[in-house]
This record gives C-alpha cells, structure tokens and sequence, in this order.
C-alpha cells in the first residue's frame, strides 16, 4: 500500500507487518501470587503445679528403690561375677576311669568339660564357673514340709558344749530334733559342711521321687561300663565290665555299702548332678548341692545338718513319699554296714536307720532313731577333724550317747 500526503510527491511505501514472525519471548517468569499462610496461635495449657509435683515425685520415688534395692542385687550376683568373679571351687573332672590316658598334644584343654558343658553347671546356676545365681534362694515345693520346733533343749546342749572343750581340734554341727514335743537341739545347724558319701541320702530320694514320677521302674538295669566305676568305697568297681544290675540293686549297695559307683550309674540314669540339685531346690533345701562325680575326695558337694534333717523329716511324709518308697528307702537304711559312729553311742534294743560319710577332713552320719520306748528322733552330727583323725569318731560317739541318755530318760 502506498500513503499519500497531499503534495505532488510520489506515494510512500508502507511495511506491513509480518504476521507470521513469532515475537522474541524474554525470560519472564511467571509465578503465581503469593498466598499468605495464617497461623494460629496455639494457646499453651497451664501445667497444674502439684500434679507435676506429684509426677515428678513418684519418678524419683521409683529411680530411689530401683537403685537401692534391685540395682544392688543385679551388680553383686550378675554383673560383678562377670566382670571380676570371686573363684568357687567346682569340679568338672569325669568320673573315674575316664581319664584320658595321654593328654601331652592337647595342654591344659579339658575335653570332658568341653565336650559336656552342663558338668560345669549347678542347676544354670553357673557359667563359666561363675556363681550368677546363688544356691541359697531355692523355692519349697508344695508337698514338703517343714520341723515344728518348740523349745531348745538347752541342758542336753550345755553338755555338749562341754564335751566340745574337750576336743579342740574337732569343729561340730549337730542338729536333733524329737518327735512327741518338738523339742530340738542346734549346734552350728545351719553351716555348710563337706559331704562326703552322706549325699548319697539325698540321692535315693531323688530316685525314688523319679520312680514315682514314672520316668524310671525300681526294676530298670543299667550296665556297668568304666565309664561309672569310681574309687574309694564300694566293690563295684572291681566288678567285671558288662555286668547288668538293677535300680533296686544299685540303691542297695548306694546305701549299705556306701558305693561310689553305683551312686555315679543313679545319678547319670536321672539325668546327671543338675537332677540331683533341681529336686533339692525343690524341696526348699537350700545349702546342699552336688558339684562333684563320686568320689569327691576335696568335699566340693556340700550339705548343713538342718537340710539333712528336713529331708529326713520328710521320709514320714505321705503327701512327699508313697508308702512303697518311703519302705524300700528305710529297708536301705537299716541295713548300713557302718555302725562305728551315731550307732556305737545309743543303747540296747534302739534301731537307727541313717547314712554315714568319711573323706578324711570331715566325717558325719545322720538318721532317725527308734528308742525301746517308742521315742523317737532325728540326729544329724557332722565333724570337720584333722585328716583321718580318731578324735572325731570319738566325739561323734560320745556326743550321740549324750544325746541318747538325755531324750530317753526324759
């Protein structure tokens, strides 16, 4: 198209614009209006002052009694076992004739303990030969019970103590109890003693408590291997290998002859020490444990004159025995062969049914006693004396004719 501008000029060319030329875009941004956020205030709530008082009060309160009473506990008997643990002695060597004949190609390594680790246990109540666990709290089972005591009989004891001047070198614990009044005597009743073969009492009643429960028959035989003989007491020992005798047989021989063998094939047929442990606990008996295959010639199976006393108690009890258990038990004990301790003291006619133990350091009997005159009493005396001393068969002796005298006349 061309302008004209009212003169006599030539017309102008006008540029049409290019409607088809994109326009250069700059970089523009374009963002939406802000939107403005509103807040709320929150409005804090007032804190009651004495119910936080009284919150913060039963948080301390319960901080206090954890580390005065539970935090002390846990350190003593966990954590300070762990970390620095008082010794115990605690005897893991297998039972005689299973020693291993050369033992120059494998050190100080004990492959027994290796290859049975719960020897070293008493009941989970080691690890590692650390006590965790204390064998003094035991639970009392429902069927057991405990001695009525009435009044001390403290003439019979002042005569005791008397004799035990006279033997300086002979460190006692006598505990007895009689039957018509409840009247007892107790002489250092409550400390920890060596064993010896007097273990084997709680042993027979384990058995018979497992006869009971249906895991084993009086009938059941076991095979002598050298894996079970022992030394010490007993002729099992020298018996041929292979040879079958019956729970019955092993009991009676456990018993009367005091045989170390036949005690290792009972344990082993329940189940080993730790058996033998949980049915002490069981039945409240707190101090007496097996740590040690017989025979345990450095007393580490330990027993009190009390635990011994309740556990013959409990022969009479029905409601813990049956009637055939409680008979072959007191038939074993009848027949004990050694009568040179408790029984040289009583006199004529008394029948004395009991189990003897002698490891040299310490030599003990303890068991019930049937007067002529139907009185009847419990008498346990246990002797820690020089090694093999005849002093302390002397004081036992002469303290159970004490004791004798004084609760038949009476």
């Amino acid at each position: 198209m061309y302008a004209y501008n009212g003169y006599n000029q030539q017309p102008q060319r006008r540029e049409m614009p290019n409607l088809y030329v994109v326009p250069e875009r700059k970089n523009v941004r374009h963002s939406r209006p802000a939107q403005r956020v509103q807040t709320k205030k929150v409005k804090k709530k007032k804190v009651n002052p004495i119910l936080h008082f009284f919150r913060v009060s039963i948080l301390i309160s319960l901080l206090a009694a954890y580390a005065y009473f539970i935090f002390p506990t846990c350190f003593e008997q966990l954590i300070q076992n762990v970390i620095s643990p008082k010794k115990i002695n605690v005897n893991t060597q297998m039972p005689h004739g299973l020693a291993y004949k050369d033992m120059s190609d494998i050190g100080s390594v004990d492959l027994y303990a290796l290859a049975n680790p719960i020897s070293n246990y008493l009941s989970n109540d080691l690890f590692l030969n650390r006590m965790l666990v204390t064998p003094t709290l035991q639970k009392t089972h429902s069927e057991v019970t405990t001695m009525y005591n009435t009044s001390e009989m403290y003439m019979l004891k002042k005569e005791l103590l008397n004799l035990m001047s006279k033997y300086p070198q002979i460190h006692p614990s006598i505990y007895v109890w009689e039957y018509e009044n409840g009247k007892y005597l107790d002489i250092n009743g409550d400390e920890q003693f060596s064993a010896a073969s007097i273990i084997k009492l709680p042993v027979l009643v384990r058995m018979f408590k497992s006869i009971e429960a249906n895991q084993m028959t009086i009938y059941d035989e076991m095979t002598l291997t050298d894996y079970y003989k022992a030394s010490g007491s007993g002729n099992l020992q020298y018996m041929a290998t292979g040879g079958k005798y019956s729970m019955d047989a092993l009991a009676k021989t456990m018993i009367q002859d005091s045989d170390n063998s036949a005690t290792n094939m009972i344990m082993s047929k329940m189940g080993g020490m730790d058996d033998v442990n949980a049915g002490l606990r069981d039945w409240g008996v707190s101090k007496t444990y097996v740590r040690t295959w017989l025979p345990d010639l450095t007393g580490t199976n330990k027993t009190t004159a009390q635990d011994l006393a309740k556990i013959l108690y409990n022969l009479d009890n029905p409601a813990f025995l049956n009637i055939n258990s409680r008979e072959y038990i007191i038939d074993y004990m009848s027949h004990v062969k050694n009568n040179k301790l408790i029984a040289a003291g009583l006199g004529e006619g008394a029948l004395f049914v009991h189990k003897t133990g002698d490891i040299g350091t310490m030599l003990g009997d303890a068991g019930i006693v049937y007067a002529p005159n139907s009185q009847k009493y419990i008498i346990v005396i246990l002797a820690n004396r020089p090694y093999n001393s005849p002093q302390g068969k002397e004081f036992i002796v002469k303290a159970s004719n004490l004791i004798y005298k004084s609760i038949v006349k009476s």
